[in-house]
């Protein structure tokens, strides 16, 4: 039975196949946290706050949604 494991998923053993998925899930933790950043400091920008506090919220927003990103893909 394993034998026909192997020959349906012969790439998922390789080291090179796990270090992309993983560094693709880094690139997608910066560029999730780096939209929602440069979101909330385009709103405060825009409405003249003082207190940049859509940028902070929407920051740990975006870093809340990228752990659940990289969380779900461990699991598969």
């Amino acid at each position: 039975m394993a034998e026909n494991e192997q020959k349906e998923n012969p790439g998922n053993n390789k080291p090179g196949n796990n270090y992309m998925k993983f560094t693709s899930v880094g690139f997608q933790m910066i560029a999730i946290i780096g939209i929602f950043t440069y979101a909330g400091y385009k709103i405060d920008q825009s409405a003249n706050h003082k207190i940049q506090w859509v940028t902070a919220i929407l920051s740990l927003t975006g870093v809340f949604i990228s752990l659940y990103v990289v969380i779900k893909s461990l699991k598969s």
